[in-house]
């Protein structure tokens, strides 16, 4: 979200390890469960909205379900798998993101 803002994306080269560690190899494929993958956060969001645990709360200062973190959570996941699938088009699928949502 933040390159759709017009900030520059940094991708957490820790993250795009542990998650190329995960997999010995980048199936062709990938990029297009990614994609559905972002799909699928984007379209549960307000439904996460509405939760009642989503409401900020002064004592906590901040939600009791941590959703004030989506945000980090969202640019963090997504720019490191569109890293792995080595694309070139991470600034794309953000501001594809944050057209379906």
């Amino acid at each position: 979200m933040a390159s759709a803002a017009g900030l520059d994306c940094k991708v957490d080269p820790t993250l795009v390890t542990a998650l190329r560690n995960q997999k010995n190899e980048i199936e062709e494929d990938e990029h297009l469960l990614a994609c559905l993958l972002m799909v699928f956060v984007a379209v549960s969001i307000p439904k996460l909205a509405r939760n009642e645990t989503s409401f900020y709360r002064a004592s906590l200062e901040g939600h009791a379900n941590n959703i004030h973190c989506m945000a980090s959570a969202v640019n963090n996941i997504f720019g490191a798998m569109f890293t792995i699938c080595n694309q070139g088009d991470i600034e794309d699928r953000m501001k594809e993101f944050l057209a379906v949502r």
